[in-house]
């Protein structure tokens, strides 16, 4: 990894998302997109102070869905990291991997009640919705003329498209990667889609409070939205150029629950399966493990699924440990969690700071391994798991190395 970029509820750049996630502050409050007094949620964590305009111009923003303009935003600081300028880096040899569980939302929202008065949708309005538009820009944006794609993975696809990017490096098609998710769905359809599932929280006085990974009182996620974008990098490119080596992506390991349509296997054996095999394409052994950054939604089933994987991939060495759940902090992301996540983890990596799992007051009898509640830690960290799961079954594992 050599560069990195977020926007997320906490901060619109990573360095601020960074901050904020140490200091165990909260993106969580009331919506204010639409009124959400019909919803039986009414909180959510919302990206706020986001400009466009400083990562493109009017008319590029204006062909972009909310989901998209993250993406080319989080993509614009992980290059300017990286030091991908013109010159320094082979366009010819450098694509992307960009996600999106829903794609436009927010666009096919509006266009669906344009049309429902009897008028016509934008000329662009397909090209907004689609969940490839959001690589389409950044490849568009940066001049990136390598392999190009995007997937989607329920709430895992921000860790699956990194996943699918290594490989790419990994097999020698391109020497660079853009890789990660974006998401917007904070809509008024959106909501009652989640609320019909009754998936999300109703804890709706409590705001910063209601999302509480672990905690015996949780009773759902939720919903934010934002956008995470990494630069991988195969180590002779980032030697040649001379770039910053933020961490090493050692291993990835992807599976299925093959199940049920939202609920994870409760023994948690699909996820501990893509730990396993995380951990067996990175080299390491289950007693490498230091930190695990968790999937955490704050649903019942989720959070006792992810415990017991958890148990079953590490045996023993699960107790010993150190796990957080940052989506106590920056709610869920749904289809950049994961990317978002990857970031995080490779900064606890760089910074030696585990960021903490904040209101864990009262922790679930079956959810009893080390969560980190409510303050980080400074901790020597060698090696990381970041996991993903989503409906359907959808697991996800990354394993990284702290740079040498």
């Amino acid at each position: 990894m050599t560069g990195l970029g977020a926007v997320s509820p906490l901060a619109p750049d990573f360095p601020g998302t960074w901050s904020a996630l140490k200091a165990g502050l909260s993106g969580v409050g009331a919506v204010t997109f639409f009124d959400p007094s019909l919803f039986s949620t009414r909180i959510a964590a919302e990206v706020k102070d986001f400009d466009p305009g400083h990562w493109m111009g009017p008319a590029e923003a204006a062909r972009l869905d909310r989901f998209a303009q993250f993406a080319v935003a989080a993509a614009g600081e992980a290059v300017a990291q990286a030091g991908l300028v013109p010159g320094y880096f082979d366009p010819l040899r450098t694509g992307a991997v960009i996600g999106s569980g829903k794609g436009g939302f927010t666009s096919f929202e509006d266009a669906h009640a344009v049309f429902l008065r009897g008028g016509r949708p934008e000329p662009g309005f397909l090209d907004r919705i689609r969940i490839d538009s959001a690589s389409r820009a950044v490849a568009a944006r940066f001049g990136l003329a390598g392999p190009l794609s995007a997937v989607t993975a329920a709430c895992a696809t921000g860790a699956v498209a990194i996943e699918a990017a290594f490989r790419i490096v990994q097999r020698g098609d391109a020497d660079v990667m853009l890789a990660g998710g974006a998401e917007a769905s904070i809509t008024p359809f959106g909501f009652a889609g989640f609320c019909a599932m009754g998936a999300m929280t109703r804890r709706n006085q409590d705001g910063p409070r209601a999302s509480r990974p672990f905690d015996l009182a949780r009773d759902g996620f939720v919903m934010g939205e934002g956008g995470a974008v990494l630069v991988l990098e195969a180590l002779e490119s980032a030697r040649s150029r001379g770039a910053r080596i933020l961490a090493e992506l050692a291993g990835c390991g992807l599976s299925a629950d093959a199940r049920h349509l939202t609920a994870p296997d409760p023994d948690g054996a699909g996820l501990a399966l893509a730990i396993r095999l995380a951990l067996s394409d990175a080299g390491m052994t289950p007693e490498d493990v230091d930190y695990i950054n968790a999937h955490g939604t704050s649903t019942v089933l989720n959070d006792r699924a992810e415990t017991e994987a958890i148990k079953h991939a590490l045996g023993g060495h699960a107790r010993r440990t150190v796990i957080s759940s940052t989506k106590s902090m920056t709610g869920h992301l749904l289809g950049a969690a994961g990317a978002l996540e990857a970031a995080i983890t490779v900064m606890a990596l760089a910074d030696g700071f585990v960021p903490p799992t904040i209101n864990l007051t009262d922790p679930d009898p079956d959810c009893d391994l080390d969560f980190t509640p409510n303050r980080g830690r400074a901790v020597p960290l060698a090696t990381a798991l970041s996991l993903s799961a989503g409906f359907g079954g959808h697991n996800a594992v990354l394993a990284f190395r702290k740079a040498a």
